[in-house]
Protein backbone atom coordinates (compact mmCIF):
# COMPACT_ATOMS: atom_id res chain seq x y z
CA UNK A 1 0.00 0.00 0.00
CA UNK A 2 1.22 3.50 -0.73
CA UNK A 3 -0.24 6.95 -0.03
CA UNK A 4 0.33 10.03 -2.11
CA UNK A 5 0.43 13.36 -0.31
CA UNK A 6 0.29 16.60 -2.36
CA UNK A 7 3.63 18.38 -2.34
CA UNK A 8 4.34 21.92 -3.49
CA UNK A 9 7.77 23.55 -3.57
CA UNK A 10 9.20 20.67 -1.62
CA UNK A 11 6.65 21.00 1.22
CA UNK A 12 3.67 18.86 2.11
CA UNK A 13 0.36 20.59 1.42
CA UNK A 14 -2.25 19.81 4.05
CA UNK A 15 -5.96 20.29 3.47
CA UNK A 16 -7.98 22.52 5.77
CA UNK A 17 -9.74 19.63 7.48
CA UNK A 18 -6.46 18.01 8.51
CA UNK A 19 -5.05 21.34 9.72
CA UNK A 20 -8.15 22.11 11.77
CA UNK A 21 -8.11 18.66 13.34
CA UNK A 22 -4.43 18.80 14.22
CA UNK A 23 -4.80 22.32 15.61
CA UNK A 24 -7.75 21.29 17.76
CA UNK A 25 -5.87 18.29 19.12
CA UNK A 26 -2.83 20.43 19.79
CA UNK A 27 -4.91 22.94 21.74
CA UNK A 28 -6.64 20.29 23.81
CA UNK A 29 -3.46 18.28 24.34
CA UNK A 30 -5.40 15.09 23.67
CA UNK A 31 -4.67 12.12 21.46
CA UNK A 32 -6.43 11.54 18.15
CA UNK A 33 -10.15 11.01 18.58
CA UNK A 34 -12.57 9.10 16.37
CA UNK A 35 -13.20 12.12 14.11
CA UNK A 36 -9.49 12.60 13.51
CA UNK A 37 -9.17 8.89 12.80
CA UNK A 38 -11.95 9.11 10.22
CA UNK A 39 -10.33 12.15 8.61
CA UNK A 40 -7.05 10.29 8.29
CA UNK A 41 -8.88 7.38 6.67
CA UNK A 42 -10.58 9.72 4.18
CA UNK A 43 -7.24 11.41 3.43
CA UNK A 44 -5.69 8.01 2.84
CA UNK A 45 -8.42 7.13 0.34
CA UNK A 46 -8.21 10.54 -1.35
CA UNK A 47 -4.44 10.58 -1.84
CA UNK A 48 -3.75 6.91 -2.52
CA UNK A 49 -1.66 5.96 -5.50
CA UNK A 50 -4.09 5.10 -8.33
CA UNK A 51 -1.50 2.66 -9.72
CA UNK A 52 -1.23 0.88 -6.38
CA UNK A 53 -4.56 1.41 -4.60
CA UNK A 54 -5.36 0.21 -1.11
CA UNK A 55 -7.10 -3.14 -1.08
CA UNK A 56 -10.69 -3.52 0.07
CA UNK A 57 -9.53 -5.84 2.83
CA UNK A 58 -7.39 -3.09 4.34
CA UNK A 59 -10.29 -0.64 4.20
CA UNK A 60 -12.59 -3.11 5.93
CA UNK A 61 -9.96 -3.70 8.62
CA UNK A 62 -9.53 0.02 9.19
CA UNK A 63 -13.29 0.60 9.31
CA UNK A 64 -13.58 -2.20 11.88
CA UNK A 65 -10.88 -0.49 13.93
CA UNK A 66 -12.76 2.79 13.64
CA UNK A 67 -16.01 1.14 14.80
CA UNK A 68 -14.27 -0.39 17.80
CA UNK A 69 -12.74 2.97 18.69
CA UNK A 70 -16.12 4.68 18.46
CA UNK A 71 -17.80 2.05 20.65
CA UNK A 72 -15.06 2.31 23.28
CA UNK A 73 -15.34 6.10 23.39
CA UNK A 74 -19.13 5.94 23.64
CA UNK A 75 -18.88 3.39 26.44
CA UNK A 76 -16.30 5.51 28.25
CA UNK A 77 -18.56 8.57 27.94
CA UNK A 78 -21.53 6.64 29.31
CA UNK A 79 -19.51 5.35 32.28
CA UNK A 80 -18.18 8.84 33.01
CA UNK A 81 -21.70 10.28 32.97
CA UNK A 82 -22.95 7.49 35.23
CA UNK A 83 -20.08 8.07 37.64
CA UNK A 84 -20.81 11.80 37.75
CA UNK A 85 -24.52 11.13 38.34
CA UNK A 86 -23.65 9.00 41.37
CA UNK A 87 -21.71 11.95 42.82
CA UNK A 88 -24.78 14.21 43.05
CA UNK A 89 -25.45 14.99 46.71
CA UNK A 90 -21.99 13.85 47.83
CA UNK A 91 -19.11 15.93 49.13
CA UNK A 92 -16.07 15.98 46.85
CA UNK A 93 -12.62 17.53 46.79
CA UNK A 94 -11.40 18.94 43.47
CA UNK A 95 -7.82 19.81 42.48
CA UNK A 96 -8.25 22.61 39.96
CA UNK A 97 -5.32 23.93 37.93
CA UNK A 98 -5.31 27.71 37.60
CA UNK A 99 -4.03 29.62 34.57
CA UNK A 100 -0.76 30.23 36.45
CA UNK A 101 -0.22 26.52 37.02
CA UNK A 102 -1.08 26.58 40.72
CA UNK A 103 -3.43 23.94 42.15
CA UNK A 104 -6.54 25.20 43.94
CA UNK A 105 -8.38 22.82 46.26
CA UNK A 106 -12.17 23.10 46.07
CA UNK A 107 -14.42 21.23 48.50
CA UNK A 108 -18.20 21.11 48.42
CA UNK A 109 -21.33 19.14 47.68
CA UNK A 110 -22.25 18.28 44.09
CA UNK A 111 -25.61 19.88 43.26
CA UNK A 112 -26.00 18.59 39.70
CA UNK A 113 -23.99 17.60 36.63
CA UNK A 114 -23.78 19.20 33.19
CA UNK A 115 -22.59 17.67 29.91
CA UNK A 116 -21.10 20.15 27.45
CA UNK A 117 -19.09 19.38 24.32
CA UNK A 118 -18.88 15.70 25.31
CA UNK A 119 -17.36 16.65 28.68
CA UNK A 120 -18.97 16.21 32.08
CA UNK A 121 -18.91 19.01 34.67
CA UNK A 122 -19.86 18.99 38.36
CA UNK A 123 -21.75 21.95 39.81
CA UNK A 124 -20.36 22.94 43.23
CA UNK A 125 -21.55 26.17 44.86
CA UNK A 126 -22.85 27.47 41.51
CA UNK A 127 -19.52 26.83 39.78
CA UNK A 128 -18.80 24.16 37.17
CA UNK A 129 -15.72 21.95 37.49
CA UNK A 130 -14.53 19.27 35.09
CA UNK A 131 -14.88 15.74 36.44
CA UNK A 132 -11.26 15.27 35.35
CA UNK A 133 -10.29 17.48 38.33
CA UNK A 134 -11.96 15.14 40.83
CA UNK A 135 -9.53 14.14 43.60
CA UNK A 136 -11.58 12.61 46.45
CA UNK A 137 -15.14 11.69 47.36
CA UNK A 138 -15.68 12.22 51.08
CA UNK A 139 -18.35 10.61 53.26
CA UNK A 140 -20.42 13.12 55.24
CA UNK A 141 -20.11 11.03 58.42
CA UNK A 142 -16.34 11.22 58.04
CA UNK A 143 -16.42 15.01 57.72
CA UNK A 144 -18.65 15.30 60.79
CA UNK A 145 -16.38 13.00 62.81
CA UNK A 146 -13.34 15.00 61.66
CA UNK A 147 -14.90 18.28 62.81
CA UNK A 148 -15.88 16.75 66.17
CA UNK A 149 -12.38 15.35 66.65
CA UNK A 150 -10.86 18.78 66.00
CA UNK A 151 -13.22 20.37 68.55
CA UNK A 152 -12.47 17.58 71.03
CA UNK A 153 -8.73 18.20 70.79
CA UNK A 154 -9.28 21.93 71.26
CA UNK A 155 -11.47 21.46 74.34
CA UNK A 156 -9.10 18.94 75.93
CA UNK A 157 -6.18 21.26 75.22
CA UNK A 158 -7.91 24.01 77.23
CA UNK A 159 -8.31 21.75 80.27
CA UNK A 160 -5.61 21.93 82.96
CA UNK A 161 -3.05 19.16 83.18
CA UNK A 162 -3.28 16.53 85.91
CA UNK A 163 -0.90 18.37 88.28
CA UNK A 164 -2.93 21.60 88.11
CA UNK A 165 -6.39 19.98 88.32
CA UNK A 166 -8.66 21.40 91.06
CA UNK A 167 -12.06 20.45 92.42
CA UNK A 168 -13.43 23.59 90.79
CA UNK A 169 -12.75 21.93 87.41
CA UNK A 170 -15.13 19.07 88.20
CA UNK A 171 -18.18 20.59 86.50
CA UNK A 172 -16.33 21.42 83.28
CA UNK A 173 -14.69 18.00 83.22
CA UNK A 174 -18.06 16.31 83.71
CA UNK A 175 -19.53 18.22 80.76
CA UNK A 176 -16.69 17.03 78.52
CA UNK A 177 -17.18 13.43 79.69
CA UNK A 178 -20.92 13.52 78.98
CA UNK A 179 -20.38 15.14 75.57
CA UNK A 180 -17.91 12.42 74.62
CA UNK A 181 -20.19 9.63 75.85
CA UNK A 182 -23.07 11.00 73.77
CA UNK A 183 -21.08 10.70 70.54
CA UNK A 184 -21.79 7.87 68.14
CA UNK A 185 -19.60 4.78 68.22
CA UNK A 186 -18.05 5.80 64.90
CA UNK A 187 -17.16 9.26 66.22
CA UNK A 188 -15.66 7.80 69.41
CA UNK A 189 -13.59 5.34 67.39
CA UNK A 190 -12.46 8.20 65.16
CA UNK A 191 -11.24 10.16 68.20
CA UNK A 192 -9.52 7.07 69.62
CA UNK A 193 -7.70 6.57 66.32
CA UNK A 194 -6.74 10.15 65.45
CA UNK A 195 -6.70 11.89 68.86
CA UNK A 196 -5.23 9.27 71.21
CA UNK A 197 -3.28 11.79 73.31
CA UNK A 198 -6.33 13.97 73.93
CA UNK A 199 -8.44 10.93 74.89
CA UNK A 200 -5.69 9.67 77.22
CA UNK A 201 -5.56 13.09 78.91
CA UNK A 202 -9.32 13.02 79.48
CA UNK A 203 -9.07 9.61 81.13
CA UNK A 204 -6.20 10.76 83.34
CA UNK A 205 -8.13 13.84 84.41
CA UNK A 206 -11.20 11.76 85.24
CA UNK A 207 -9.11 9.36 87.29
CA UNK A 208 -7.46 12.23 89.14
CA UNK A 209 -10.80 13.94 89.78
CA UNK A 210 -12.18 10.72 91.27
CA UNK A 211 -9.26 10.55 93.66
CA UNK A 212 -9.75 14.19 94.64
CA UNK A 213 -13.51 13.88 95.21
CA UNK A 214 -13.06 10.66 97.20
CA UNK A 215 -10.42 12.36 99.34
CA UNK A 216 -12.77 15.31 99.86
CA UNK A 217 -15.54 13.02 101.12
CA UNK A 218 -17.22 12.23 97.76
CA UNK A 219 -20.40 13.71 96.30
CA UNK A 220 -23.96 12.62 95.69
CA UNK A 221 -24.27 9.36 93.83
CA UNK A 222 -25.71 10.93 90.71
CA UNK A 223 -22.90 13.47 90.42
CA UNK A 224 -20.01 11.15 91.14
CA UNK A 225 -17.22 11.16 88.59
CA UNK A 226 -15.85 7.68 88.05
CA UNK A 227 -12.30 8.17 86.81
CA UNK A 228 -11.26 4.57 86.24
CA UNK A 229 -8.87 4.60 83.28
CA UNK A 230 -10.82 2.36 80.94
CA UNK A 231 -13.47 2.46 78.27
CA UNK A 232 -16.60 0.37 78.46
CA UNK A 233 -18.03 -1.76 75.68
CA UNK A 234 -19.63 1.22 73.93
CA UNK A 235 -16.32 3.11 73.87
CA UNK A 236 -17.68 5.55 76.47
CA UNK A 237 -15.32 7.04 79.00
CA UNK A 238 -16.16 5.02 82.10
CA UNK A 239 -18.06 6.98 84.68
CA UNK A 240 -21.34 7.16 86.50
CA UNK A 241 -23.68 7.47 83.52
CA UNK A 242 -26.87 7.95 85.49
CA UNK A 243 -27.00 11.59 84.50
CA UNK A 244 -26.25 10.70 80.89
CA UNK A 245 -29.70 9.19 80.46
CA UNK A 246 -31.12 12.69 80.26
CA UNK A 247 -28.52 13.73 77.68
CA UNK A 248 -29.33 11.17 74.99
CA UNK A 249 -32.31 12.97 73.52
CA UNK A 250 -30.36 13.53 70.34
CA UNK A 251 -30.51 9.84 69.64
CA UNK A 252 -26.73 9.54 69.57
CA UNK A 253 -25.38 6.58 71.51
Amino acid sequence: MSIQIPVKDGKVVENNASQDSLAANKRSGSSLDKEAFLQLLVAQMKYQDPLEPTSNTEYISQLATFSSLEEMQNLNGTMTTQHATNLVGKTVIMNVQSSTGATNVVQGKVDFIVKQNNKVYLSIDDQLYSIDDLDKVVDDDYLEALAIAEDFEKVIGELPNVKNLRLDDKEQLERVRKAYNNLTTYQQEFIAKYCPKALAKLKELLAKMKEMTDAAGGTDGDDKVDGDDKVDGDNNVDGDNKDDKDDTSTGKK
